[in-house]
């Protein structure tokens, strides 16, 4: 009985062989023979690895996701719950009097949730039922006023002569 096993790329050095157990020469070689290295061969129309990635990504990888053109401004605001406020009070709240006082510049306060403190929120934006809520408890939600900046006009006085 042996005690050691050869290792079978050792057996595969053997004479007439050169293949390494791989079927054609060409098999053993670069990438082509897997389908490509990583990602590749996974485009639009993706077919061999399909599979592979719809595990790994899910259903959405493929197609169109939809659209927004250039013109379209974004949304910045964050968005928070005012359940969210009340549960976190500790972490968005400063006690000041009898009132906390929540301050959160960049967002907008959706009105989910109940509140039971007396809350002054200083927010971007709030919807209806969240100014609502705050007012029947004896709050108060404080919006940011935003400035729309408009550069000036300015024209040279360098081309002004030549209009003349």
């Amino acid at each position: 009985m042996k005690i050691k096993k050869r290792k079978k790329v050792s057996r595969m050095h053997g004479r007439a062989m050169g293949t390494h157990g791989s079927g054609a020469r060409k098999n053993k070689r670069k990438s082509g023979h897997k389908g490509g290295v990583g990602m590749a061969g996974s485009g639009k129309r993706a077919d061999h690895k399909k599979t592979l990635i719809t595990k790994l990504y899910g259903n959405n990888y493929f197609g169109k996701q939809g659209i927004t053109s250039k013109k379209t401004k974004r949304d910045i605001r964050k968005r928070i719950n005012l359940g969210e406020i009340q549960k976190n009070l500790e972490k968005y709240g400063k006690k000041e009097g009898n009132k906390i006082v929540v301050n959160l510049p960049d967002y907008k306060i959706l009105g989910d949730g109940e509140v039971k403190d007396k809350l002054t929120i200083k927010c971007l934006g709030a919807s209806e039922s969240a100014i609502e809520k705050v007012k029947k408890v004896g709050g108060e939600i404080v919006i940011k006023e935003i400035r729309e900046i408009k550069t000036p006009v300015v024209t040279n006085p360098k081309h002004e002569h030549k209009k003349k």
